[in-house]
């Protein structure tokens, strides 16, 4: 059976200063992992172009930042957003690349570094020639594949003896960013959906706060990444502007292809209004708008016009009764047969 573990994947990207390490390298404190300075300056990430069908070569640096040795784990991987935040992360080593995790391959797979040493490995990045024009991030990764602290039988999960602790069988990975752009048309394009706004209302009018939830969906529906700005409007009964601000927390990266679901708190939100929401998604070149409506009622306003409404549903159903009981025919009683008439005897005959 497959043994579960947990890949925490480490993508911050720090300003090192007078470390060895370019700035912007990405490291989790133990070590790091960045292009390999070119002759004009450092770079921060592989900046990428290719024509389909075009094969590049390049060097990733894995700089160890411990004192004992540490064995890697490289490999290619491509990139996506988070669901939770949008955040820039890539795919695992067990799932399906289709992008640069599928076309880049480090001419060492495996690589035991050192400590307070740098090791230098080439990779090749060939792009198949019906590769799609626009961007394809990705990442070179380094997994550190050594034993678990607190594995001893070889069996993840398992409890070391004496001290209380669950060995989990956490493994860490520190990715170098690869921007890829292969050359074609660019088309940048961005979509809001599924706008939803959700009422948090206090029991009596008048008496609490009234927030509410906007919950919406970005997609990137173009073929290269974006950097959206999202505008919320709302508008209440005759149109009077409610709100109206620019949103934050929105990903500053949008990668081809992906969505985030995001949400956002509306403070002081009306507890008694009837309008609409409007999302407006903008990027260079692209621009696009949702809109949802909403009703907001407090509870106990909400609780009365339900009620008000049952009652005059069966006031209007028994009356609608009575009507086509008025209006219906009475029944009529089924009318006797006559009685036949003993026909009459002839004087003739009585005599």
């Amino acid at each position: 059976m497959r043994k579960p573990y947990v890949l925490l994947l480490s993508l911050v990207c720090l300003a090192l200063g007078v470390s060895t390490a370019p700035a912007h390298a990405a490291d989790n404190g133990s070590w790091s992992v960045y292009p390999v300075a070119s002759e004009v300056a450092a770079r921060p990430y592989f900046y990428l172009s290719a024509d389909p069908g075009q094969t590049l070569t390049d060097k990733v640096a894995v700089a160890n930042k411990t004192g004992r040795p540490l064995t890697f784990r490289l490999y290619a991987a491509d990139a996506y957003n988070t669901a939770r935040d949008g955040g820039f992360a890539v795919r695992t080593l067990k799932e399906r690349m289709r992008g640069v995790g599928a076309w880049a391959r480090p001419a060492r797979s495996r690589v035991t570094v050192p400590g307070h040493t740098t090791v230098t490995v080439p990779f090749t990045l060939h792009v198949p020639r019906n590769a799609g024009p626009g961007d394809h991030p990705g990442a070179i990764v380094a997994l550190d594949v050594g034993d678990p602290p607190l594995e001893r039988s070889r069996e993840w999960g398992r409890v070391d003896p004496g001290s209380g602790r669950l060995a989990l069988g956490v493994q860490r990975a520190v990715g170098a960013r690869v921007y890829l752009r292969v050359s074609g048309p660019t088309l940048p394009a961005i979509s809001v959906e599924q706008v939803h706004l959700s009422h948090h209302q206090p029991l009596v009018p008048g008496f609490g706060d009234s927030t509410a939830t906007i919950g919406y969906t970005l997609r990137n529906t173009g073929n290269v990444s974006l950097d959206p700005k999202v505008e919320l409007k709302a508008r209440g009964l005759f149109g009077r502007t409610l709100l109206d601000r620019d949103l934050t927390g929105v990903p500053s990266e949008l990668l081809p292809g992906q969505r985030v679901r995001l949400t956002e708190t509306w403070h002081g939100a009306p507890q008694l209004d009837w309008g609409d929401i409007t999302l407006t998604a903008t990027a260079p070149d692209t621009r696009q708008s949702a809109s949802a409506s909403f009703l907001a009622l407090p509870w106990l306003l909400a609780a009365l016009v339900f009620v008000a409404g049952a009652v005059t549903g069966v006031l209007l159903v028994r009356a609608r009764r009575g009507r086509a009981r008025r209006s219906a025919p009475g029944r009529r009683s089924p009318r006797a047969l006559p009685t036949p008439s003993r026909p009459r005897s002839s004087p003739s005959a009585r005599r």
